[in-house]
């Protein structure tokens, strides 16, 4: 009997994962310490992992209304993947996860810097509203104190 063994390719993926605010700094780093093994088991490789922070979360998640974001870069096969997203459903300080497959024809290491550009940009952007905003608040007259 003839046996076929089949490889999986190994693709380029990006993931973000929102963790509840309760979660200690250790939480969070057994969290990413197993991620990184069960890559490493599948034959990938964690290429980039950043911490955006506390974020509000625009509708409340498990009655949260906060989160801590993480945005994470690697290469993998799609079961590696599959346990990725199982182990993180079991997992209850993750509220929420998104796994995306990259572009193969484009590196992992460029399209980091087009991440980082982008996050740049946002912050001038918000830096810039915040500058308005604060202007337009100095030139408001200021209110007359109610009567009592």
């Amino acid at each position: 009997m003839l046996k076929i063994n089949i490889e999986q390719p190994v693709r380029n993926y990006e993931a973000v994962v929102i963790m509840s605010p309760k979660a200690s700094e250790e939480q969070q780093k057994q969290l990413f310490k197993k991620n990184k093994s069960i890559i490493e088991g599948f034959k990938g490789e964690l290429n980039h992992l950043d911490t955006w922070g506390s974020r509000s979360l625009a509708n409340p998640i498990k009655k949260f209304h906060r989160g801590t974001f993480f945005h994470t870069t690697f290469t993998a096969t799609s079961d590696c993947v599959a346990e990725l997203e199982r182990t993180m459903r079991i997992n209850d300080d993750v509220l929420r996860f998104m796994h995306i497959r990259l572009d193969d024809r484009q590196a992992l290491s460029k399209h980091v810097e087009d991440y980082k550009e982008v996050l740049a940009e946002a912050k001038k952007r918000a830096e810039e509203r915040e500058m308005k905003f604060q202007k337009k608040q100095a030139a408001r007259k200021p209110r007359r104190p109610a009567r009592t």
